[in-house]
């Protein structure tokens, strides 16, 4: 069942998705080699709260964190832990938080000093393709379109899209229907109206598009351990066009020229 908003609903969700917005960029300013996943993880709890939300990770299905940060081959949902940040790392930060029953979601994949070249187009051609599959988010479109035009930028760029990972829905529950595949076909799946809000989250990886999940049950990494990158933005289709709920801004004010 997919539940269309309401403007009024659109703007709590938008509240919320700010509020991670603005949490991810207190992740940024304390990113640097030797501080560990845990302290991000501190970070963004304090935040969240200080804002009058709570964390929508924080216990769901079980999970421990405020955060799931993902370093390195890591795709998503990465454990906080002791591991202290490295020069070159890149870590990916998944943030959700409740506000007045609402959800946000957003993510945001850093650098941690000076990373390679290499692993920088990685990161630039996921955070394109996000935007890529947000142009495609239209009334009237269906949401195979927003997959097949994400597959097809990175896959042509020689990256591998994940499968078994995907976007979703967004309203009181933090995964809704309909799924949002980061591939498809054109023409296919769920028709795209006026009030859905959706998580678009291209997982992108260096190497193959083959995942494993780890025994912790939650920790999922490419196969062949080469990197992966994810971005995501909760976005709502507003008078038949995208309306980005969530926001990257604040990120980038923090990290200035060293944003990718």
């Amino acid at each position: 069942m997919i539940y269309l908003k309401t403007d009024e609903e659109i703007e709590l969700l938008r509240a919320a998705n700010q509020i991670v917005a603005r949490t991810l960029a207190e992740v940024a300013k304390v990113i640097a080699p030797g501080v560990t996943t845990l302290k991000l993880d501190a970070v963004a709890e304090e935040y969240i709260r200080s804002q009058g939300a709570v964390p929508g990770f924080k216990g769901y299905g079980g999970f421990p964190g405020t955060l799931c940060v993902s370093v390195n081959e890591n795709v998503v949902h990465g454990i906080p832990s002791n591991y202290a940040l490295r020069e070159g790392d890149i870590v990916s930060v998944d943030c959700g938080a409740v506000k007045d029953g609402y959800n946000g979601d957003s993510t945001y994949t850093f650098c941690v000093g000076e990373v390679d070249e290499e692993v920088l187009r990685l990161l630039r051609t996921t955070k394109e393709s996000l935007y890529v599959g947000i142009e495609h988010a239209v009334e009237g479109n269906r949401i195979g379109d927003i997959g097949h035009a994400i597959q097809e930028y990175c896959e042509k760029r020689g990256y591998g899209v994940v499968r078994e990972m995907c976007g979703h829905g967004v309203g009181r529950k933090l995964h809704e229907d309909p799924d949002v595949p980061n591939y498809g076909r054109r023409g296919t799946g769920p028709l795209i109206k006026n009030g859905m809000v959706i998580a678009i989250e291209p997982m992108i990886n260096m190497g193959s598009k083959n995942i494993v999940i780890e025994r912790d049950g939650w920790t999922t990494r490419t196969k062949d351990r080469k990197p992966s990158a994810h971005y995501e933005h909760t976005i709502a289709i507003h008078h038949g066009k995208p309306d980005i709920l969530s926001s990257f801004e604040y990120v980038e004010e923090v990290l200035g020229d060293r944003s990718i």
